[in-house]
């Protein structure tokens, strides 16, 4: 896991040599979710990038974190298949840093697991996968204490992969539909804005980290791209 030299080190990376930190990474307002092995420069340059404090861990014994978890300034949501130990190691370090949230699983009887790609959240509000239990839908609310609502972007479930969500803005999809533009705009209040990431990549959530103070691209993101990044978020 390397960053990149030069003019962009603190906004363009890589994790285990791939340009898409959004499945190895998870951040909020203050805290940064890293895989164990990441090296000591990666995660000094990406918590400054964030302004946010470094959480190294697994989840469900991998480094998979970007996908398997969902984080806002209230809690953690993570994969049903995050292992005790995980959870409590978060807890100990996140409590270190200031953090008074919840960590919760994924309901057992869930057929979703992967909480970062089905779950797209700030401070407020969540969008999840169409899919989602009564259940699911109550331990997000209840973790993160948002507002939960279902819905797609681009028709896809993976709503925490097709976008990326601030206390300052959105940034999605650019195959969004309209409509899911303006559902968007209508549960966050907050602009919502189309882009991609890595040179054209409409995954947003795979190669993007944010928060209201900062963001980290993954490092096939182009100079444009950066451009409406930082629009989006109002950097």
């Amino acid at each position: 896991m390397t960053a990149k030299k030069g003019k962009e080190i603190e906004r363009s990376f890589s994790v285990e040599g791939s340009p898409y930190i959004g499945i190895f990474a998870a951040c909020t307002e203050s805290l940064l979710l890293l895989p164990l092995n990441a090296p000591a420069s990666l995660a000094v340059e990406l918590g400054r990038a964030l302004k946010v404090a470094v959480i190294k861990t697994y989840i469900a014994d991998t480094s998979l974190i970007g996908c398997l978890v969902m984080g806002n300034s209230n809690g953690f949501i993570v994969s049903q298949y995050t292992q005790d130990s995980e959870i409590e190691r978060i807890i100990e370090l996140a409590t270190e840093e200031g953090f008074k949230g919840i960590i919760n699983r994924l309901p057992d009887s869930d057929r979703l697991s992967a909480a970062g790609n089905i779950i797209l959240a700030n401070d407020a509000v969540a969008l999840v996968h169409p899919s989602f239990s009564e259940e699911a839908v109550e331990v997000v609310k209840d973790t993160l204490d948002v507002e939960v609502y279902k819905g797609t972007l681009s028709g896809l479930n993976t709503v925490g992969m097709a976008a990326v969500a601030t206390n300052k803005g959105v940034l999605a999809h650019k195959d969004a539909t309209r409509e899911e533009l303006e559902f968007l705009e209508q549960i966050f209040e907050l602009p919502v804005d189309i882009g991609s990431v890595n040179f054209g990549v409409p995954a947003i959530g795979s190669a993007l980290l944010a928060n209201s103070k900062g963001y980290a691209a993954g490092n096939e993101t182009t100079g444009a791209e950066l451009g409406r990044i930082v629009d989006a978020f109002g950097f």
